[in-house]
């Protein structure tokens, strides 16, 4: 076990997590330079292309010191997004310490933070890593004061390292090797084993990824879920290698995967803790904190008979994505779905597309928005994520919205920019801090139903990409909230709904008519575009008809015969609009959620 090292790669977005785990799987040759590709962990094919880490992934890695000794390096890379924070928190729970990478170029950000004290409430030895030295704007200096004054971290131990070139590798060996400790643990003990991902392999089951604290586990063994008492056999034990390798026995402080027939990943909880069903451990292990989902939206299918075929594609999503839940819901204009809640727009983005791809869907998604509670004069307290569940407000006595604090790092010259946003978005007591010379950080307190919307490709473009953003859950707190209709001809059209603050509502409604206006298409008889708030209407655009000239036949002549003419076309128009319907095309749904300054 003295041989063993655990660790995980955690940092900000783009500071070179999964660039590093290629340039080690290469240095100690796991891979040969013909079957070697860039971001060899991210199997995924929406994680090459956006070039992100969505999954957590694990491998282990044979090293060889300059010494002779040998060791075994269980690496697990993460993401860096914090909507896929809980990926890494699950990362943790399994090792002993991690490499904390900072980018030369710019510095501590946000994500660096609140990775650092994920790391230290897990009680994690922490190797700061100061990687991107090749590239011209790198100020190792300036990177090494951040990490003594943000991080707290001596910035004498930080290994330098370029994880594009090469440079400085054998340094992070050498440093995982003498920094982080091996694991500590007994394997005479019984079983306890982590689970902490768990993936389906259509042709064996469930393969469920753990990290073994005490005992030992081997095929043939009967292991039992602490979570729900389910027996299995076990088939195969092994280690991920790329490729995952069998081995005769896992024991502890070795991070492998476990198949023993469970069919499908439902019946597994991730952060629950396996053990023999014949000498079972006495407690269970720590899991991880439930993640709570902060957006909702829902998805319906764009035809009615692909509800059943969606219901199959959520299904097995979900035994890749554990944060994602969901349950059934309808609507008037779209039929049968799925309400869904996610941990954040990116998230959200992610399911919509990795729906479409790998399992052939076409979907609508509705508006997001976020969970508000109400205080009915009744005494009663109701949480709502769904607008159309919204109460009569007759019976409201208060409502009341989440707010989150959110903390922007940028250049200083942005701060204008920033402020101006943050204001707009309802944002309040507003701080300043300068971390570094020529760069800010501006914490605010905002509601999150402005943050779900477009926040984050706004910030993105007021800071010229350089801004970056991170969020925290505050509270719930009392505000004006209204919920706006959208009538189409007098016809209520509920997933176009949504809750928003009075002082809001009446540019949101505008923005939506006139939105829809350009999106639906004409018909013979004009359509009124209507946002109302209960029986008040607050917004209106109107879509004129198409209009054929009956009196083109009428030469010269009296005018009573055009006249004529004209009172039986808007007599057949008026029949027209009655019996009418309008058809809400998919794109309508998209434009609706796209605001003025796209």
């Amino acid at each position: 076990m003295k041989n063993i090292r655990n660790f995980s790669i955690v940092a900000h977005i783009d500071h070179g997590k999964s660039t590093l785990a290629d340039r080690l799987i290469q240095e100690v040759g796991l891979v040969d330079e013909r079957q070697f590709r860039s971001q060899i962990l991210d199997s995924m094919d929406l994680e090459r292309e956006r070039g992100i880490t969505i999954k957590s992934s694990a491998v282990t890695l044979p090293y060889t010191a300059p010494d002779g000794q040998k060791y075994e390096f269980n690496l697990i890379d993460t993401p860096g997004h914090v909507d896929f924070s809980y990926e890494v928190s699950r990362a943790l729970a399994s090792c002993e310490g991690v490499l904390l990478l900072v980018d030369a170029a710019q510095g501590v950000e946000a994500q660096t933070l609140a990775n650092l004290y994920a790391a230290m409430e897990h009680d994690l030895t922490i190797v700061p890593v100061i990687n991107k030295i090749d590239l011209p704007a790198a100020d190792i200096e300036s990177a090494k004061e951040q990490i003594e004054r943000d991080l707290g971290l001596d910035p004498e131990e930080a290994v330098q390292c370029s994880a594009k070139t090469g440079q400085g590798l054998s340094c992070v060996l050498e440093a995982i090797v003498d920094r982080i400790p091996p694991p500590k643990g007994d394997a005479a003990a019984p079983l306890s084993a982590l689970i902490f991902d768990a993936h389906y392999d259509p042709f064996r089951g469930t393969v469920v990824a753990v990290r073994v604290m005490n005992g030992r586990l081997k095929a043939g063994d009967t292991i039992m879920l602490m979570s729900n008492k389910a027996e299995h056999r076990v088939e195969e034990v092994g280690l991920f290698r790329l490729n995952r390798e069998p081995v005769k026995e896992l024991s502890a402080g070795m991070v492998g995967y476990v198949i023993a027939g469970i069919k499908t990943v439902a019946d597994v909880a991730i952060g629950d803790t396996m053990t023999l069903a014949d000498r079972p451990t006495d407690e269970p292990l720590a899991g991880f904190k439930e993640v709570l989902p902060v957006v909702f939206s829902s998805i319906y299918p764009v035809a009615a008979d692909d509800y059943l075929s969606l219901a199959e594609a959520l299904e097995k999503y979900k035994l890749n994505d554990a944060a994602l839940i969901y349950q059934k819901d309808s609507s008037a204009a779209l039929g049968l779905g799925f309400r869904c809640g996610f941990l954040g727009l990116l998230h959200l983005e992610i399911v919509q597309e990795r729906l479409e791809r790998e399992f052939d869907q076409s979907i609508i998604m509705t508006a997001p928005s976020v969970r508000y509670k109400f205080l009915l004069k009744d005494g009663q307290e109701l949480e709502i994520d769904n607008p159309q569940d919204y109460p009569d407000p007759v019976y409201i006595d208060k409502a009341y919205e989440p707010y989150i604090r959110a903390s922007i790092m940028a250049p200083e010259r942005y701060i204008g920019a920033i402020m101006k946003l943050g204001l707009d978005r309802r944002g309040v007591n507003s701080q300043m801090h300068y971390p570094t010379p020529g760069r800010v950080e501006i914490s605010f307190e905002l509601p999150l139903a402005e943050i779900v919307y477009d926040f984050y490709d706004r910030l993105k473009s007021v800071t010229q990409g350089y801004g970056s953003f991170d969020y925290e859950m505050l509270d719930y707190r009392i505000n004006d909230l209204v919920k706006v209709d959208i009538l189409l001809n007098g016809e209520k059209v509920d997933a176009l709904s949504v809750i928003v603050h009075r002082e809001r509502s009446r540019e949101r409604a505008l923005n939506m008519c006139e939105r829809l206006k350009d999106e639906l298409p004409r018909q013979q008889f004009k359509i009124a575009i209507q946002g109302a708030i209960g029986g008040q209407i607050i917004a209106r655009s109107t879509i004129s008809a198409f209009r054929k000239d009956v009196t083109a036949k009428c030469y010269g002549g009296d005018i009573s015969r055009k006249r004529k003419l004209l009172e039986k076309q808007k007599k057949g128009k008026k029949r027209m609009k009655m019996v009418g319907q309008i058809e809400v095309p998919q794109s309508a749904f998209v434009a609706v959620l796209k605001t003025d300054e796209d």
